[in-house]
């Protein structure tokens, strides 16, 4: 079956995410309507609204490109932040999302208008709270703060912000951004007290476009998780190490590819790295950027990896254990989506499929 159709299949099929960027995951007709009620300059077709705000399909590898989709001046009130993630939440019912770590960067969505970013994040919160109470999505959040964006010492005061706005919601922090200009030893002290701390874990982008010794530093400081990761598989010592210390990757095939990080989507090293039980998940990172879906991803890891339905679900039960919630949080969270997963077999009858 080509990918177009397994598609259809994996979008019925419940999925665990660690890694979605809520800017990059915006819902489109929403971000569309903001957009023509702020009279900002956009196309006021939504078709050629949506070819300039998506990565093209029929597109190369392109990373600037790529990068040139992603906006901060969309809101000209906490009304609009409230009302693109209320939607954009409500929308992942199309991946069936089952569980979701959400992330997302409260200077994005504040620095154009210098709204208050506490206030921000506690919008946000409420906002996809109620989304996702509506659709049966369990969800938690993870505060992204983007390398470059905002100096080291910004970055702890918002960290403190973060920390007395008291949210059990947020359950981790990630590190995102110019990896290569930016390594991940100049954020020590924000991940050293991060760990000190003790409330939140820690993900960190790190091995995307950088060597494996980007990925040595991230787990010096204390990284549960490592975001794409891809160049692991240049380091058989590294995978022993992640795989020793249950330190999981966040993989993301679309997104590798668009970005240029990993240009051939056959040999990404999700599949061997998952046949050497490296522990990785599937993700799709900025899916509305990328103009795809998770389910995408999991129609390509069936065709150009073989990866079966025992494979999916293997990879989602390692994203449960690798999630940022407590462990009797896990145990039952691996219940109920192993009952998500019967259902699935139950109602989707598919015999002619390599996947059964």
């Amino acid at each position: 079956m080509q990918i177009a159709e397994t598609k259809n299949l994996w979008s019925k099929f419940p999925k665990i995410e660690l890694h979605r960027h809520l800017e990059g995951a915006f819902d489109l007709k929403t971000l569309f309507r903001i957009a023509q009620k702020n009279k900002l300059d956009v196309p006021a077709d939504f078709s050629a609204f949506k070819d300039a705000f998506q990565f093209p399909k029929d597109s190369g590898p392109d990373f600037h490109l790529f990068l040139s989709k992603f906006k901060n001046n969309w809101y000209r009130s906490l009304e609009d932040i409230y009302t693109i993630t209320y939607e954009s939440v409500k929308s992942f019912k199309e991946d069936n999302l089952f569980y979701v770590e959400l992330r997302f960067n409260p200077e994005s969505f504040a620095i154009f208008n210098n709204f208050d970013r506490e206030e921000v994040t506690k919008l946000v919160l409420e906002a996809g709270n109620k989304a996702a109470l509506e659709i049966g999505l369990k969800i938690k959040y993870l505060i992204t703060f983007n390398r470059g964006q905002r100096d080291l010492d910004y970055f702890l005061s918002l960290y403190e912000k973060l920390l007395a706005i008291d949210k059990p919601e947020i359950i981790g922090v990630d590190l995102a951004g110019d990896e290569v200009n930016y390594p991940v030893k100049l954020f020590a002290r924000l991940f050293t007290g991060v760990n000190r701390d003790g409330r939140y874990k820690a993900t960190i982008h790190a091995g995307e476009v950088t060597p494996p010794s980007e990925i040595w530093e991230a787990v010096k400081l204390h990284a549960a998780r490592i975001g794409h990761g891809t160049t692991t598989i240049q380091d058989p010592k590294l995978q022993d190490y992640l795989t020793d210390n249950r330190i999981a990757l966040e993989q993301c095939i679309t997104s590798n590819y668009q970005t240029g990080s990993w240009r051939d989507s056959k040999t990404h090293p999700m599949n061997p790295l998952y046949r050497k039980r490296v522990p990785v998940t599937i993700n799709s990172d900025d899916p509305t950027i990328q103009n795809t879906q998770l389910s995408e991803d999991y129609a390509k890891a069936e065709k150009l990896f073989g990866f079966t339905l025992d494979d999916f679900v293997n990879l989602n039960l390692t994203a449960v254990q690798a999630s940022f919630i407590t462990d009797n949080e896990k145990e039952t969270l691996q219940n109920d989506y192993l009952g998500a997963v019967g259902d699935f077999k139950e109602l989707t009858p598919l015999p002619k499929l390599s996947i059964y």
